[in-house]
């Protein structure tokens, strides 16, 4: 493979300009693909809808309609979405809040994309939150953001009760959905109406607001595992190049429909896989919930996902369990896989129709999976693509409005985690006898810095303008960018030898017996030499199975761990054996974006 020309793509200067465009060339295209009737301005359906919810929430704590399954996905054009995100921000402009700081608390659904995109073309800087966060950090952030409007969904009512009266500058509360009385909150459909109607009259605040691409306009807060969640200032520039290079980079058309699994208050999910999809005139259908994927992919017909290296990883396992349930279907299936290699070999590509029961599951039409937010092992990868669905691994951060590293749809490596995008610089310094070092970056869309913490954002960006990531790696001999661990991870033996404990948990992870570790550093007996350690999760499903119901932390299960890791250590220089291991009972403790909680 070579690295061919870039894919062209169009010229965008802030978000406003982006959506203006799209609408006008896609107008009549479907934007969205959504269940719920009151994103078509339906009425009759909007009546029925609502009456079902209230019925079903007696308890106050309202679901969207996007939970009634009976509903099929109902399509939003690029026109109808434009004009409502002009509805709703001049709305919100006309409320008299200058600059308004408006924070989202809520599962994905259409009028979080609406609010997100209404906020940053006109009335002010958008704070996506996590939903899964606890009720104390959601009204710490609320607080250190300085938002004066919250739009949350119907489903965190309880948390939104449980800090009205902990947010002091909090000035309106708009929900998602039908407010309970007496509560003071707005109705988020009510706001949209009211909107429309300023537009009717004449009102050009919103519409005619110019945009500075430079100064903030988005806020998000990291999901550090280590301390405190750090708060990002993103421009609509630093977005907005990294929109233009990674569709550079991947192709991505208006044919496509993504279907969207991951919380969009992550910018992983809220560029790639909103902002990017509208950018290029895309489908973005809204999955009904993790339990639901199979069937929406069906529905959908969806071509695009972004997933974590986890759900990747569900799907080939159970793609192989059932292929090789049997031993004559395992033959079969190892049989297709020849004839497919042998036929690729001089130019023929018949993977859709050998392993058409596969594409089925998944729709039909998926042809990209785009995997983030932590490595993946590279086997997955082709084993994926062997089947006829391709897949990549890309590399970002927060801080780089996310992609930093990108493989490309026709020039990739599966065990990189990609190029650099164009017009990004990465670097490794401090480099130690292996050439690993730290890996920085510096481009257009590195943030504008940490809010209101100057010495965190000196600490990240150097005087010449490079961003530190805290991982380590290296570049290879055709520049893609190799990533063997966190800076804060790595362990240094008495002798000076540098240990990667993401090398170790890989290894161990390979075997089914193993669904979580973590590797980490004790001294010996005598307190003077630097040992490996392991705690381990052995997987509750493989015990069943090998042993029946036991503890987990069994003696027979500790011997088979036991010979895993001295087959691990074989594999490994002996400075790097694992010496110590402890198993436990219940999985590691998480952030909200499922990554283990290391402690220093």
């Amino acid at each position: 493979m070579k690295n061919g020309p870039l894919y062209e793509v169009r010229k965008i200067k802030d978000l406003k300009d982006m959506l203006s465009q799209s609408a006008e060339l896609y107008a009549n295209d479907t934007a969205f693909l959504v269940k719920d009737p009151r994103a078509l301005g339906d009425a009759a359906a909007v009546a029925e809808a609502e009456g079902a919810i209230n019925a079903n929430n007696k308890d106050g704590n309202n679901a969207t309609p996007a939970k009634d399954k009976s509903l099929p996905y109902l399509p939003v054009t690029y026109k109808k979405y434009s004009e409502d995100v002009d509805a709703f921000g001049t709305y919100l402009m006309n409320q008299g809040l200058q600059s308004a700081r408006v924070a989202i608390l809520a599962e994905t659904r259409y009028e979080w994309y609406i609010s997100y995109m209404s906020t940053v073309n006109g009335a002010g800087i958008v704070v996506p939150l996590d939903k899964e966060l606890p009720v104390a950090e959601i009204s710490s952030l609320l607080n250190r953001a300085h938002a004066d409007v919250l739009i949350y969904a119907g489903s965190k009512r309880k948390e939104v009760d449980a800090i009205r009266d902990q947010l002091p500058e909090m000035k309106i509360i708009i929900s998602m959905d039908e407010p309970v009385e007496g509560s003071g909150d707005l109705y988020f459909w009510n706001c949209l109406t009211e909107g429309y109607k300023l537009l009717g009259q004449g009102d050009k605040t919103f519409v005619d607001a110019v945009i500075d691409a430079e100064t903030l306009g988005i806020l998000l807060f990291t999901s550090g595992t280590t301390a405190i969640s750090k708060a990002v200032m993103l421009s609509h520039r630093n977005i907005c190049i990294n929109l233009q290079a990674m569709c550079s980079m991947l192709y991505i058309g208006p044919d496509d429909v993504f279907l969207s699994v991951l919380p969009l208050h992550h910018t992983y999910e809220c560029t790639c896989g909103f902002l990017c999809p509208i950018y290029r005139g895309c489908t973005v259908a809204v999955c009904e919930g993790l339990r639901h994927i199979t069937k929406n992919m069906q529905e959908s017909k969806v071509t695009i996902m972004l997933v974590v290296p986890l759900m990747m990883e569900l799907f080939y396992k159970r793609i192989m369990k059932a292929a090789t349930s049997t031993p004559e279907m395992a033959k079969k299936f190892r049989m297709g896989l020849k004839i497919s290699g042998l036929l690729r070999k001089i130019g023929v590509d018949k993977r859709r129709k050998l392993f058409a029961r596969v594409h089925d599951n998944f729709g039909g039409h998926l042809r990209l999976l785009i995997a983030g937010g932590a490595a993946i092992d590279p086997s997955v990868l082709s084993g994926m693509q062997d089947l006829g669905i391709h897949c990549v691994q890309g590399y970002g951060l927060t801080e780089c409005a996310p992609i930093l590293a990108l493989n490309r749809d026709a020039y990739y490596k599966n065990e990189s985690a990609g190029l650099p995008l164009p017009g990004v610089d990465v670097k490794i310094i401090d480099k130690d006898e292996n050439g690993i070092g730290e890996i920085i970056g510096k481009g257009p869309n590195v943030m504008l810095g940490y809010y209101e913490d100057e010495e965190a954002t000196a600490e990240a960006i150097d005087k010449d303008g490079y961003f530190h990531t805290g991982d380590l790696g290296y570049l290879d001999k055709d520049n893609f960018v190799i990533i063997t661990g966190r800076k804060k991870n790595v362990i240094v033996t008495n002798n000076g030898k540098n240990i990667y404990p993401e090398e170790i948990e890989f290894l161990l992870l390979q075997h089914d017996l193993i669904a979580e570790c973590l590797v980490s550093s004790a001294s010996d007996s005598d307190g003077k030499e630097t040992m490996i350690q392991a705690e381990i999760f052995p997987s509750e499903e493989k015990v069943n199975e090998l042993f029946g119901a036991i503890s987990l932390d069994d003696d027979r299960v500790r011997a088979e761990i036991e010979k895993i890791i001295r087959e691990v250590n074989h594999s490994l220089a002996t400075y790097k054996y694992v010496k110590r291991f402890e198993l436990r009972t219940t999985e590691f403790e998480k952030t909200t974006s499922k990554k283990i909680k290391r402690k220093y």
